[in-house]
């Protein structure tokens, strides 16, 4: 791929967590005013994030929310229960504060950007959106690659980009919302030929697709599989001819994260998707990414088992936005209140274990 030489940033490695500072962190864990272990996977989000931020007392005042929004020409075989229009009017939404994740983002305090890679519809200007106009989407996979070379290397430089002005606000946590008409599956097929796993495994409902309905989208994917699988030499040869202008971008944003030293909360089905193929593209970046919840999608738990991840919570989200990994953000702030303002033992003067 000629058009891989502008992504020389790829080959950044992934940072290492701080060792000392992780084990700073357990120690003071063991200090404190309860039985070992007894705050279960709160202890280990604070300790986790100890290590990623270098700081043996953690906190996240400051969460950088962005949404990519990007269409899929493989909308055009009917594997969304909702017209390709919505995408457009999604992204209005978004720039109006109306969306689900605008109202977590300003629950949490979070700063929300929105950027429009490339929609069917034309969205005209709008106030706080970043368009980078890739195309008015991407190409029927189910006919050819979904990207060019060129927009794949935009796509993914785009996410880039994203992290690296973020960096400079010294962001404590990075959230990569999603949208798009047909990303699922997109998704779907991506994961498929990244994990030898077949669209049967993997389809669900998307939008809000009856039995039948999952059951075209698995045959859709399956024709995409026979027609793209023997091509596939690579992980971003993969992303290029099944997967999205937001989903690419994700990518390229996980990446930049793991790079920069920057903790990734990652959300739903479609970021986690993303989340694969950094880690596939980048060795390490795993180290940054901790997983918020469970999508409802059936190919989501495929795909955390692949990472060997853990999610936080299990609400039945299946929205995407990245508005399951906000509503993770309370727990973690609590993980990191917990681990900073409990007394220790010695101080509380408490009896410690025999």
């Amino acid at each position: 791929m000629t058009e891989l030489k502008n992504l020389a940033w790829l080959n950044t490695p992934s940072a290492i967590p701080d060792k000392k500072t992780r084990q700073a962190a357990e120690v003071r864990q063991t200090e404190l005013t309860k039985p070992p272990g007894a705050l279960g996977r709160l202890e280990e989000v604070a300790i986790w994030l100890a290590a990623l931020k270098g700081s043996e007392r953690p906190s996240l005042e400051n969460i950088q929310i962005t949404v990519f929004a990007g269409d899929h020409g493989v909308a055009d075989e009917g594997v969304s229960a909702f017209p390709q229009a919505v995408t457009a009017e999604m992204v209005k939404n978004f720039a109006r504060g109306g969306a689900a994740i605008c109202v977590s983002a300003r629950a949490i305090g979070a700063n929300l950007d929105v950027v429009n890679l490339g929609t069917a519809y034309d969205t005209g200007p709008l106030e706080g959106v970043k368009q980078y106009k890739l195309g008015l989407a991407t190409a029927n996979f189910t006919k050819q690659a979904a990207m060019t070379e060129s927009q794949l290397v935009r796509a993914l430089s785009a996410g880039y980009e994203v992290v690296d002005k973020a960096k400079k606000s010294a962001i404590d946590l990075f959230i990569g919302g999603e949208m798009g008409i047909a990303n699922t599956t997109a998704s779907s097929a991506l994961a498929c030929l990244l994990l030898d796993a077949s669209p049967a495994q993997l389809a669900g409902p998307g939008t809000g697709l009856d039995h039948t309905g999952v059951e075209h989208k698995a045959q859709v994917i399956q024709t995409a599989l026979n027609l793209h699988k023997p091509y596939i030499d690579s992980p971003l040869e993969a992303l290029r001819r099944v997967g999205g202008f937001e989903i690419a971008a994700l990518v390229g944003a996980y990446i930049a994260c793991a790079q920069m030293r920057i903790p990734v909360l990652v959300d739903g089905f479609i970021s986690s998707v993303a989340a694969l193929v950094a880690v596939k593209i980048c060795c390490g970046a795993e180290n940054w990414f901790l997983f918020s919840h469970t999508s409802a999608e059936p190919g989501h738990q495929c795909v955390l088992d692949a990472l060997s991840a853990q999610p936080l919570l299990d609400l039945g989200m299946r929205l995407g936005e990245g508005s399951g990994a906000a509503a993770a953000v309370p727990l973690l702030r609590l993980a990191c209140a917990l681990h900073n303002k409990m007394a220790t033992f010695a101080q509380a003067a408490v009896s410690e274990k025999l």
